[in-house]
């Protein structure tokens, strides 16, 4: 078995950056990747992929990019966990580990 996710397309409007208790620095984006016309549903033409790196030399990668420029992550898929006002929620991301601009 493998936990290996490959996700390309475009990237969204805006970085965030979050120090965690560790000290570790959560740098957080988003990826937009057109869905095929056969599996488009009502008004749903795009996904969004939550994306997230702790690699210092992913995060410079990502920062230094406008909004909108193609690129390739590579990375694996892990589910987050958090207590919130209304109990335990969750959510899948793509804990990306490189990076790159994406032929257009």
């Amino acid at each position: 078995m493998t936990n290996s996710v490959e996700v390309v397309g475009r990237l969204g409007s805006r970085v965030t950056q979050r120090e965690l208790p560790s000290g570790d620095i959560a740098t957080g984006f988003a990826v937009i990747v057109d869905r095929p016309a056969s599996d488009q549903m009502g008004n749903t033409k795009v996904d969004t992929m939550p994306c997230q790196t702790f690699r210092e030399s992913v995060a410079k990668k990502v920062m230094a990019m406008e909004p909108g420029t193609q690129v390739s992550c590579t990375g694996v898929l892990r589910r987050r966990f958090w207590k919130s006002s209304g109990g335990l929620a969750s959510a899948l991301e793509i804990e990306v580990r490189a990076l790159k601009r994406a032929a257009q």
